[in-house]
């Protein structure tokens, strides 16, 4: 019998230290969201559309940092230490580069970008976002490095690093908005500086612990950061599908946003507050799909096919486990999660409906829509995951949420169903590409 890969230890120490993390990296959000409320509901609906915005961009590094993992895991799997790390250095090089484009496209177009999205809105919710959405960018490029970090250290299964530098985001970021915001009255303005810090600080953390000699995807090997055609070409052929798959799906995203900003600022801000704490609920479902990355890498690389089915397997039935306890937690609480947002009674009360569908839809399809996927990502098969991502989100989710929510008249509520939709027909096409094995037969390195 050969040997395991992964033992029940090694995923223990995998997976906690992720779902620790989520719920860091979801925190940031939630406390900007409740701390601006204070602020009034145009501080919480500006915010929120821009969050919309860079949650696209930030979608598309993170799918270039997955390119960069799956290939260094592989490498890894198959004992070849000296083109990991190259791989490592390529990947730094790449999330720097193109963090620094994307940050000055926003520098110069965000009125531009916010118009177009968004078309009329109220000019004080204009205001706030044009504040955010500006320090935001400047912040791209230290979250860029910070992702890649994170995603070097989650491949080598030490997922620690990851989770102890995103408690330093939080902690930065929460006690820089208590500051900027109650003590200085900065508001939307000193929320964003809050969160830019708070980036700052963990791109540093990173970049000095991947700089150590003794890490074994050390950044700092000589001629590692210099471009080199072939390994950006495998960190690419997986990083561009992820990259476009992620990028048409906030896109998609964007629409229907727009669509919920044409509802008024309480649909607005409803939307924000329930995409925020349904955000938690999904904390075991992302931890699982991140760990599908290090351990199926792990596993295709040695060329453990069978090991990398049974651990798909066991790793889904704990992504069910933990987002049905998670959603069963939302599903009873959420009349009073939604009273701890300084929300109008109308916003509240479609808080409460949008939280109970998703508590339950969630419970149902999320793992297989969301999870299994990235262990078809992590076997190399991208292309497969872009094509169901991007046919599904437009003609299912996008279609669906505009027939709901306008030709029905159901508002926001007919948004989220559209989301549902989405979610069913991902879940079906993941679930019968993996049973037809096709994905065990990709190459990346």
């Amino acid at each position: 019998m050969k040997e395991l890969l992964f033992t029940k230890e090694d995923l223990r120490k995998l997976i906690i230290p992720l779902m620790i993390e989520q719920t860091l990296a979801i925190s940031i959000g939630l406390f900007d969201t409740l701390m601006v409320s204070s602020c009034g509901e145009a501080a919480v609906s500006g915010v929120s559309l821009v969050d919309s915005i860079s949650v696209l961009l930030i979608q598309i590094l993170s799918a270039l940092a997955t390119g960069g993992a799956v290939v260094c895991s592989q490498y890894l799997g198959k004992k070849m230490p000296e083109r990991a790390r190259l791989s490592a250095g390529q990947l730094m090089f790449i999330m720097f580069v193109t963090s620094g484009i994307v940050m000055l496209l926003v520098l110069f177009a965000h009125s531009f970008l916010l118009r177009v999205i968004f078309g009329q809105i109220e000019a004080d919710v204009m205001k706030n976002a044009e504040i955010y959405f500006i320090i935001s960018a400047i912040s791209y490029p230290f979250l860029g490095i910070y992702n890649a970090g994170a995603a070097l250290f989650r491949c080598m299964g030490n997922s620690k690093i990851s989770m102890y530098t995103s408690l330093v985001m939080n902690v930065t970021n929460i006690g820089g908005n208590a500051i900027l915001i109650f003590g200085m009255g900065l508001g939307v303005f000193g929320a964003a500086l809050a969160t830019l810090a708070s980036r700052c600080l963990a791109a540093a953390v990173m970049a000095v612990l991947l700089c150590r000699r003794d890490n074994p995807l050390c950044i700092m090997t000589p001629g590692c950061m210099r471009p080199q055609k072939d390994v950006i070409g495998k960190i690419l052929k997986i990083g561009i599908p992820s990259g476009i798959e992620n990028g048409m799906f906030q896109i998609g995203k964007l629409l229907v946003a727009s669509l919920t900003a044409s509802f008024g600022t309480a649909a607005i801000a409803a939307n924000a507050v329930s995409s925020n704490i349904a955000g938690f609920a999904n904390i075991p479902g992302n931890a699982i799909g991140l760990a599908m990355v290090t351990v199926i890498g792990r596993c295709i690389g040695a060329g453990e096919k069978g090991q990398a089915k049974e651990y798909c397997r066991k790793l889904m039935k704990i992504a069910y486990l933990g987002i049905c306890a998670m959603n069963l937690l939302l599903f009873a609480s959420a009349q009073w999660l939604a009273t701890c947002f300084s929300l109008s009674p109308e916003a509240e009360n479609i808080a409460v409906q949008l939280l109970v569908t998703f508590a339950v839809m969630a419970s149902l399809i999320w793992p297989l829509s969301f999870a299994l996927p990235n262990s078809l990502r992590a076997a190399g098969d991208a292309q497969f995951t872009m094509k169901v991502s991007v046919f599904s989100m437009w003609v299912f989710r996008v279609a669906s949420s505009y027939f709901f929510a306008g030709t029905l008249g159901l508002g926001v509520m007919g948004v989220w169903i559209g989301m549902y939709v989405d979610w069913g027909f991902r879940s079906l096409l993941f679930a019968l590409r993996y049973r037809s094995g096709k994905w065990l037969e990709m190459k990346v390195v």
